[in-house]
């Protein structure tokens, strides 16, 4: 096959995959819209699960909420120091290139082996029974590895003439990161702060393991009270339903749960190129 007929070939291989990737993800959204929009009204959304599969989903709704808030809370600064001291304090040797090899290895560890280490450490070791805590901070493992990569890169992408002029103008190292690298950074880092918030808040295996069953009819009070969540609850719902109408409270969960994501998503968007807007003014 001659050169030009490869290219031809690959090219076209290329916009059947970026063809069928635009089409899936409308296709996804409008059979769970379909499917779910019956479920939702004013009770469903602010009501209790009762009878396992009847009621409505408030308590799930915020326990999804205080989940993904208090992971981000443990995650997302722990993250972004580690990306700062990778990038502009660790040296490239054998320690930092095995700390990044674990972290790309966390990223991608099955999320039922953190679900179950979490059981073992922090419900059971530390004594933080199935709750709350317990289940955002098991989530925030999962959360690292993404803001800790894109940030680093983030970071890393700022030009060396920022960080030379502000050492110059006799600015310290950290102060220039603080003031000149960061702000600079935001936009990547917020990429990574939000990659890490969408797999959290979709998580099943960890939060069922550590946080609760999924049908909890309150809302949590304590840190260390068991919350429900909504992919729980579609996951018992779907599997373990018996009617009709669990089937469509199932959907109308996941249509919540993709609105919710959707609003965080465009929250995050917004903020990004609030930065970048101030970065080119």
């Amino acid at each position: 096959m001659k050169e030009a007929q490869k290219e031809k070939a690959v090219r076209g291989l290329l916009y059947v995959t970026v063809g069928l990737s635009i089409v899936i993800l409308p296709i996804i959204v409008v059979w769970v819209i379909a499917n779910g929009v019956g479920a939702i009204s004013l009770g469903f959304l602010t009501g209790r699960p009762y009878r396992f599969e009847y009621g409505g989903i408030f308590p799930q709704i915020m326990g999804s909420i205080y989940l993904v808030s208090l992971c981000t809370l443990f995650g997302a600064p722990l993250g972004i120091a580690s990306a700062i001291y990778l990038s502009e304090y660790a040296s490239d040797n054998v320690v930092t290139r095995t700390v990044r090899f674990f972290t790309e290895t966390l990223a991608g560890m099955p999320s039922i082996v953190i679900g179950l280490f979490g059981l073992e450490f922090l419900v059971y070791y530390l004594k933080l029974k199935t709750s709350l805590l317990a289940g955002a901070i098991s989530l925030s493992f999962m959360m690292l590895p993404w803001t800790i990569r894109a940030s680093e890169e983030a970071i890393n992408v700022v030009p060396k003439e920022y960080r030379e002029a502000s050492l110059a103008m006799g600015a310290t190292k950290w102060q220039t990161i603080l003031r000149v690298v960061l702000p600079a950074a935001i936009p990547g880092i917020m990429t990574g702060v939000l990659l890490g918030m969408g797999k959290a808040i979709g998580e099943t295996a960890v939060v069922w393991l550590t946080a609760g069953s999924g049908l909890e009819a309150f809302v949590p009070r304590t840190l260390k009270s068991p919350t429900g969540s909504l992919p729980m609850y579609i996951y018992l719902i779907a599997t373990q339903g018996h009617t009709a109408e669990g089937l469509q409270n199932a959907f109308g969960a996941s249509l919540v749960l993709l609105v919710m994501f959707l609003a965080m998503s465009v929250s995050a968007l917004f903020i990004r190129n609030h930065y970048l807007r101030r970065l080119g003014s």
